[in-house]
């Protein structure tokens, strides 16, 4: 596995990651309507935004990409791995890569975790500190923790 900085080139194969990703993981935990939500936010322009600020990384897999990454300051703004590579240590990777890159600035990493996610955030040491509800169509509320994680005294900061 390598985990390294996403690149223009790779829009098309992140945005499969992505879209296969909440198509077959979200289902089991939420409506349709933050299954769309989700699917629609995370379209090739977004993408690219993220591309651009250099802050998305990709998890590479015998070449293939399987899983991407991505964090503004502190916090993590998201982390997907396709569903044939879950439960195969590539999430706790991407993680690790992550968290390594906040800690070397910040005491805390902070991150919005779905539903599907928040049993790996916590066994990774993260702490609920908060829920967020977020509106949408026909009534439905996207609901998610809000969790953070202290950087270890061991760990030094740059």
């Amino acid at each position: 596995m390598e985990y390294r900085t996403a690149a223009p080139d790779m829009v098309h194969e992140i945005y499969h990651v992505l879209q296969t990703t909440i198509q077959t993981i979200y289902p089991k935990y939420y409506p349709n309507e933050v299954t769309g939500f989700f699917c629609g936010h995370h379209n090739k322009e977004h993408i690219l935004d993220g591309i651009a600020s250099g802050n998305m990384g990709v998890l590479l897999y015998d070449s293939q990409i399987v899983g991407t990454g991505c964090l503004d300051e502190n916090h993590i703004t998201g982390v997907y791995v396709l569903p044939a590579y879950q439960n195969a240590g590539c999430g706790s990777y991407i993680m690790d890569c992550l968290e390594n890159e906040i800690f070397q600035k910040y005491d805390t990493a902070v991150l919005d975790a779905s539903l599907a996610a928040v049993c790996l955030y916590e066994h990774r040491g993260y702490q609920t500190v908060g829920h967020g509800i977020y509106e949408l169509e026909n009534d439905v509320k996207l609901v998610y923790e809000i969790m953070e994680k202290k950087r270890k005294a061991n760990q030094r900061k740059i």
